[in-house]
């Protein structure tokens, strides 16, 4: 049988190929005989704990190989692993877990969330306990996946896919027993899902804890990575390499250099089909909710420049003008995706509520056009969202934690264009009464903001920000500033 459970599916591998390398973090490899044996007997720690089927398994690890063995764990268990950043602050952290209510916080230390277990990284099960096969457990949904919001508060987007795989399917270019990199943080939901699909199809993964473009080059080559995974951030740093030093490295044996996240400058992309070949390039475009995606292969590319491609075959795309009105082609409107299953057939969120349009079309807030052929276009954010270097930022969540901040009236986060990271966070912050402690501010915004989520720049202003509605006109801030 081709569709395995999670529960069963590194055994599966491990009987294949017991010797190959499942997983290299930096250097530091496992075998799939030892990640199936380290993953039961971790499995077992963890029901002692009390995890349970269809329970949440909070994940706070760094990109390891510790990372990948708690989620399997997890999954053994026919428990949904849901990861978070292991650099998250405290207090957001918290606000997760709450909204989880898991049975288990990995990551932390051991009575952080009593009665709630935890345990701390490098944790290592009882040498008793067996490392042997467990009994078959499929958890409802395969993973559940955190996000900002809109509104600043965190979310829960809880996936309606069982924790199960055909291994068989064909699916994003990568193949059975073939190799996968993955440089982005596994936290993600883009790393997270190239990762666990390329396991899942007993492929080898080489994962880095931070990006670096010559150690990547140099790991295409020492591994023979033939599928990668990346974010145009990520490819501009490998291009700003000197020719010579990209030279060194033989990246031949890649077949699928997926791009994902955030738009391509198109001069980037041309860059990379001209390098690499364009039946290599792919790019993706979709949420985590899964509501639906497009993708486009380089060849495609060349004669739809571009574009992100046409929809998958399991989701329609159409674009809708403000009054609700469906636009024809050509015309620029907001784009909205519908799964052929049905508004909600992917997902469910916890602290948020889905919203979507008559007949269940839902946005994820891009303005685009589509051509006469099906090819969609992008030309906007709708929504506030700031894109960093693959990272989606919500201005709303940075806000709070600067209007906390003694003597501020108002704020606005806008994103400023950056050559390096797409984007950069500019801060506008109103206090009318005192004068602006730049490193009191940032000291206040490092305890409760992640590091990617901190601006880059500050800038005080004496009227405020909002009107009488609350609102705040963030497209004439960043225009003004522009």
């Amino acid at each position: 049988m081709p569709v395995l459970s999670l529960s069963q599916i590194l055994a599966h591998w491990a009987d294949i190929q017991p010797e190959r390398v499942a997983i290299d973090h930096e250097g530091q490899q496992i075998s799939w005989e030892h990640l199936e044996g380290r993953t039961s007997r971790l499995a077992r720690a963890y029901a002692d704990l009390g995890v349970r089927e269809n329970d949440f398994v909070t994940i706070a690890l760094p990109n390891s190989l510790e990372f990948f063995e708690a989620v399997f764990a997890a999954w053994k268990l026919g428990a949904t692993p849901q990861p978070v950043s292991a650099r998250l602050p405290k207090y957001e952290r918290d606000q997760i877990v709450a909204l989880a209510k898991p049975a288990l916080v990995v990551g932390v230390e051991a009575d952080e969330y009593a009665p709630i277990p935890s345990i701390p990284a490098g944790f290592t099960p009882h040498a008793a306990l067996p490392d042997t096969p467990l009994p078959e457990k499929t958890a409802r949904s395969f993973k559940a996946m955190t996000s900002g919001g809109s509104t600043g508060q965190p979310k829960l987007i809880v996936s309606k896919l069982p924790a199960e795989w055909d291994t068989n399917m064909e699916f994003l270019q990568i193949r059975n027993q073939g190799s996968m990199l993955i440089p982005g943080p596994l936290y993600h939901n883009g790393p997270f899902m190239w990762a666990v699909i390329a396991l899942f199809k007993g492929a080898t993964v080489a994962v880095t804890t931070r990006f670096d473009a010559e150690k990547t080059l140099e790991l295409i080559d020492r591994m023979k990575i033939e599928t990668a995974y990346m974010v145009p951030t990520m490819m501009r740093r490998i291009w700003a390499l000197p020719e010579e030093v990209r030279a060194r490295y033989d990246v031949s044996s890649l077949t699928a250099l997926w791009h994902l996240a955030a738009p391509c400058p198109p001069w980037l992309k041309e860059a990379f089909i001209e390098w690499l070949g364009p039946e290599v390039i792919w790019e993706l475009y979709g949420g985590t909710e899964g509501q639906g995606s497009t993708t486009i292969q380089g060849t495609e590319w060349l004669t739809h420049r571009g574009s992100v491609g046409k929809p998958v075959e399991t989701c329609e795309i159409k674009i809708f003008s403000e009054d609700g009105a469906e636009l024809p082609p050509g015309e620029v409107g907001e784009v909205f995706l519908r799964p052929l299953a049905g508004q909600g057939s992917s997902y469910y969120y916890l602290g948020a509520e889905a919203k979507a349009i008559e007949g269940g079309w839902e946005s994820l807030g891009d303005m685009g056009w589509m051509d006469e052929e099906g090819y969609l276009y992008l030309t906007d954010r709708r929504s506030d969202m700031i894109v960093v270097g693959g990272a989606n930022i919500y201005p709303a969540e940075i806000e709070a934690a600067l209007d906390a901040f003694p003597g501020v009236r108002s704020s606005a986060v806008i994103g400023l264009p950056d050559e390096d990271m797409g984007a950069r966070l500019h801060a506008i912050v109103d206090m009318p009464d005192r004068d602006l402690d730049e490193a009191a501010l940032m000291a206040h915004l490092k305890e409760r903001l992640v590091t990617y989520k901190l601006p880059k720049s500050i800038e005080l202003v004496r009227e405020p920000l909002r009107d009488d509605a609350g609102k705040t006109r963030r497209k004439a801030l960043r225009e003004a500033r522009l």
